[in-house]
């Protein structure tokens, strides 16, 4: 089966790579390495498309399956620049649909976000009914995307399964972005500078292991049209996270407070009984996650 993984030089994108190859898939790679990078592909046994999901010309000849990842992933980026986001979010999804629908791909599976999509939490945790009203433009536009696979379906028979992460942590992670707090966390403090939390640090994330979510995209080949939340189930505070890799680290000092950042919500965690019904469950917790990624963040400065 040729799998074709957008996105697949990235942080999530690259794990995912490398599950499909041990299960021996022929994998090809699309990515225009605005957030990618090769390194996470070195030495793979890969084709690589360097292109961007909106491109017009993008051939989609033999490929069984897209998994889609190639995306606009800040939230803070989408409350700035909206059109940015939705051009790469919405519209690349859409082109992606079309080529899919050109080239008679059966079946998407697209990385959507169960952190932006659902909005402030009416109850905890959050189930796959709970009603959507993101507080971003990524949120809405990965929602968008949901929506155009959903109808691509109805009209044109594509299957699919949509991914809701929650916050997806992990080597490859990269510290310079804005996405990822835990990398942010060890690389500041590695580098002996306190780290900022925006807001009191008594807001809640629900943190997953990416080696957890690859093995999640390689179980949903086979779950046909289903939407399905993948994280945890636990709550952790931006202050407890903080004390953790602190610990991990052995750091001291008290990290620096800010504002709250617009179009974040204040809590969120995951309920995970429809992917455990599905057969998946995560297998990394929270303290041997953040062990692994210091281990890996310490790697790359002893190169």
């Amino acid at each position: 089966m040729k799998v074709l993984i957008t996105g697949g030089a990235g942080f999530i994108g690259s794990h995912i790579v490398d599950k499909f190859l041990d299960d021996n898939y022929e994998v090809v790679v699309l990515d225009n390495l605005t957030t990618g990078n090769l390194k996470n592909l070195d030495n793979k046994d890969i084709e690589f498309i360097n292109k961007d999901i909106c491109d017009n010309d993008l051939n989609l000849e033999g490929v069984d399956v897209v998994i889609h990842h190639g995306a606009q992933i800040n939230v803070r980026t989408s409350v700035e620049k909206p059109v940015y986001d939705g051009n790469t979010n919405v519209l690349g999804t859409l082109n992606i649909l079309e080529k899919m629908r050109k080239y008679d791909v059966k079946k998407i599976i697209f990385a959507s976000s169960g952190g932006a999509v659902y909005g402030e939490p009416h109850y905890m945790p959050v189930d796959e009914k709970h009603p959507v009203a993101p507080m971003s433009p990524y949120g809405l536009s990965k929602f968008c995307g949901e929506e155009y696979i959903k109808l691509y379906n109805r009209l044109y028979g594509i299957d699919y399964t949509i991914l809701r992460y929650s916050n997806v942590f992990g080597e490859r992670q990269d510290p310079m972005g804005e996405a990822g707090v835990i990398s942010i966390f060890i690389d500041k403090i590695m580098n002996n500078q306190r780290p900022t939390i925006f807001g009191d640090g008594n807001q809640t994330r629900d943190f997953v292991y990416v080696g957890d979510v690859a093995n999640a995209n390689l179980m949903a080949l086979n779950w046909k049209n289903e939407i399905v939340n993948i994280g945890t189930g636990k709550e952790t505070s931006v202050n407890e996270l903080y004390n953790v890799i602190a610990n991990e680290l052995n750091y001291n000092d008290k990290p620096i407070y800010d504002k709250p950042r617009e179009g974040e919500v204040y809590r969120i965690a995951l309920n995970i009984n429809k992917a455990k019904e599905l057969g998946w469950k995560p297998t990394v917790d929270l303290k041997e996650g953040i062990k692994r990624t210091v281990e890996w963040m310490k790697s790359l400065n002893n190169e």
